[in-house]
């Protein structure tokens, strides 16, 4: 079995044994399995005879217990979730060499300066075709796809799995606040009030250089209410992925106010990234991948709403637009574009992961919409069965489900691993071709 497709599901070893292709030719490049958008390389006597975009899935076949494949799912997942289609999809952007001068100077510019220009940078974000707008969930419809040639087969009537999410909710919602300018600092106990009304955590990430001074008082009222401190790039200049040589400076001292403000969790400033580079992180977990990048300074997307490991790190993809985009880009201000996005994951269970700045939700305007959006997290969590958490509780989660995995023991089907006692197994099986997932019996 593909370790992706274990690390993604916690399937059995031995239930069904997948048989990856050898002959596989390097490149981006894209194709449909099971209708699904997937890129990357491919087997080579599909590359010759396919065409772009063309469906592979009848290049599957099942032989014993044996499913072979016309590529290596892990590349597939690892050429979308590391972004490394990109090249393949979008053309050099006319203004990109300007990008990291705009950002190095954009504290000095006024409101409405920085809103036309960064309309004009974004004024062609309709046209880009992939990733899907405004929730791309490739990564995980390609999965779902092989258990479905799985299943058709007929060599296994359902597949048992861990469920995604602990205690049997069916998806996870978590708020997150990167505070960028004094401002925004000042505004952090205010909106801490605003949450709590509203029974809504969040994490707050902290700037730790040159943009603000920190006082221990406030980090220290964040953690005694409940909320959760992390590490907001070095000083927000824009340029941490400027240059490895020099990023990975950086990383060592970012690592080290990580270590003394007590923090696990990172995102970097304005998104920016480079997953191949993570080794020189420290912290746990990272949330700067957006699913889909298109109001992003830098476009991609990893493709999945579910969290996934760079490494030693695990990634909690930003699956929301963020606030700054919907108020200024897209001239928004109602909580609808949230919903639609929360909607979709939602119902393909993954995780819902909302980015709003204490600096853009001062003004009464954003505010109201603000506070219709705390509404709207806790009607997920009372009414959805969302899983309503922090960012660290997830990241502990994640790294416990990934040592579990279901064992066949006196003719049912039972989870074994550390923190066992709130997963659940769960069922895929198909539904005409479609693939469901259902919750086995609480143990």
């Amino acid at each position: 079995m593909s370790n992706s497709l274990i690390e993604y599901y916690r399937l059995p070893e031995n239930l069904l044994h997948l048989s990856p292709a050898e002959d596989l030719v390097d490149g981006s490049r894209f194709f449909l399995f099971g209708g699904t958008t997937c890129c990357g390389p491919l087997s080579a006597a599909i590359r010759r005879n396919g065409q772009l975009w063309h469906d592979v899935t009848a290049e599957a076949a099942v032989r014993g217990n044996v499913l072979h494949l016309p590529f290596d799912p892990a590349h597939i997942a690892d050429h979308l979730r590391h972004e490394r289609y990109v090249g393949s999809t979008h053309k050099q952007h006319p203004l990109t060499q300007l990008r990291s001068i705009y950002y190095a100077m954009r504290r000095f510019f006024p409101a409405p300066v920085r809103r036309r220009l960064q309309q004009i940078y974004f004024r062609d974000w309709r046209k880009i075709e992939f990733p899907h707008w405004p929730v791309d969930s490739s990564v995980d419809s390609f999965f779902a796809a092989i258990l479905v040639v799985a299943l058709k087969s007929g060599v296994v009537d359902k597949i048992p799995f861990v469920w995604f999410w602990p205690d049997g909710h069916s998806s996870c919602a978590i708020l997150t606040h990167d505070v960028e300018y004094p401002a925004g600092l000042d505004f952090c106990p205010q909106l801490m009030d605003m949450n709590e009304a509203a029974g809504v955590r969040s994490s707050f990430q902290i700037v730790p250089e040159r943009r603000y001074s920190i006082p221990p008082s406030l980090l220290a009222m964040m953690r005694r209410r409940h909320f959760e401190v992390n590490v907001h790039d070095l000083n927000h200049d824009g340029r941490l992925f400027a240059n490895e040589a020099k990023f990975r400076l950086r990383a060592t001292k970012i690592n080290e106010y990580a270590r003394s403000m007590g923090s696990k969790g990172f995102r970097a400033g304005v998104m920016y990234r480079n997953q191949d580079w993570y080794d020189a992180f420290q912290f746990e977990y990272d949330m700067s991948v957006p699913n889909v990048g298109h109001l992003e300074a830098q476009f991609g997307g990893c493709c999945t709403i579910m969290p996934y490991f760079v490494g030693d790190i695990l990634e909690l993809p930003l699956t929301t637009t963020q606030d700054y985009s919907l108020f200024t880009i897209l001239h928004e201000y109602s909580i609808d574009l949230w919903k639609i996005e929360a909607d979709l994951i939602r119902k393909q269970h993954g995780l819902i992961n909302f980015l709003c700045h204490p600096d853009y939700v001062r003004e009464p305007h954003a505010r109201q919409v603000y506070q219709q959006l705390l509404l709207f997290i806790r009607h997920l969590g009372e009414y959805e069965n969302a899983w309503l958490a922090l960012p660290g509780e997830v990241n502990d989660w994640w790294r416990a489900r990934s040592k579990m995995t279901v064992v066949h023991d006196s003719g049912d089907w039972r989870v074994v691993g550390p923190g066992r006692e709130r997963a659940r197994v769960a069922f895929a099986r198909l539904d005409g071709d479609s693939l469901v997932y259902e919750l086995g019996a609480v143990a």
